[in-house]
């Protein structure tokens, strides 16, 4: 039986499941997402997104907190949590900067060598990083978040995390992206490679984008989240309200804004981020 079988026959079992084969699978499946063998989604060409979802890697993360047992994890300073729920510890041949200072990777994220760390962040299970991206201070990698090669995910900015339902598209963050600072990218939006989002930008699964370069309106369709186009450059902005006494009151919603697509002279100056790695 494979491990996904085994997986979706356990959570077949609900509540009822053997204790010991839950907790031996979602070690197996930990060590797999760790090793970027298993991923919580992958590309997939087929569908509007380009990616898909694994729903049974969901799952058995869910097994792992399901059938955890809460113990001590103090390092210096106390923490209790379930013991399945393990912090990576990759050492000096793993390849990965982890400054000092409170940053923390969970176990069964994949974090590829040459990813930099700068405290305090976190990454939350099911996560992929890709080589060479640059996770600021106070950002959040959320649970089952995909994140390219090359990214600069920028200092307090917060991926989301998707575990449930569990076959929800989590963030997806494509290579060569640069995310600014507080900006949050919430509920499966898909940020396609090269996009630029704009520091203090707010994208959700949901959210409307307005490009102003095509003069067209980019919203979710039905049973897919929000795409952000190939180099799209996503800055915050603001739209009148006209109802109600919104227009008498003169207010505006915040909205993206997509201001024009990523060229060379973008490119010169997001290398910026290239002299601190």
């Amino acid at each position: 039986m494979t491990l996904q079988e085994t997986i979706e026959s356990l959570v077949a079992a609900g509540a009822g499941a053997n204790k010991a084969a839950a907790r031996a699978a979602f070690e197996q499946l930990r060590a797999a997402l760790e090793a970027g063998t298993v991923r919580s989604a992958q590309p997939d060409w087929s569908t509007p997104t380009g990616w898909s979802v694994n729903t049974w890697v969901k799952q058995g993360i869910l097994l792992g907190f399901r059938f955890g047992d809460l113990v001590e994890m103090s390092a210096g300073l106390p923490f209790y949590d379930k013991d399945t729920q393990t912090v990576q510890s990759p050492g000096v041949a793993g390849g990965i900067r982890i400054v000092p200072g409170g940053s923390a990777i969970r176990g069964g994220a994949f974090v590829a060598r040459g990813v930099i760390c700068i405290p305090p962040m976190y990454i939350n299970i099911g996560a992929y990083v890709g080589e060479g991206t640059l996770v600021d201070s106070h950002a959040l990698i959320g649970s089952c978040a995909q994140i390219g090669a090359r990214v600069h995910v920028s200092a307090a900015a917060q991926i989301g995390g998707v575990l449930e339902p569990v076959g929800a598209l989590p963030v997806i963050v494509e290579d060569d992206v640069l995310v600014g600072g507080n900006t949050g990218i919430y509920e499966g939006a898909v940020i396609k490679q090269r996009a630029v989002i704009a520091a203090g930008t707010i994208l959700t699964g949901s959210t409307p984008v307005y490009d102003l370069v095509n003069g067209v309106i980019i919203k979710p369709s039905a049973g897919h989240p929000l795409v952000i186009p190939e180099g799209a450059v996503v800055v915050p902005g603001a739209r009148a309200v006209t109802v109600g006494a919104g227009q008498q009151w003169g207010l505006s919603l915040a909205t993206p804004v997509i201001v024009k697509y990523r060229d060379g002279k973008t490119d010169a100056r997001t290398e910026l981020e290239q002299w601190i790695r």
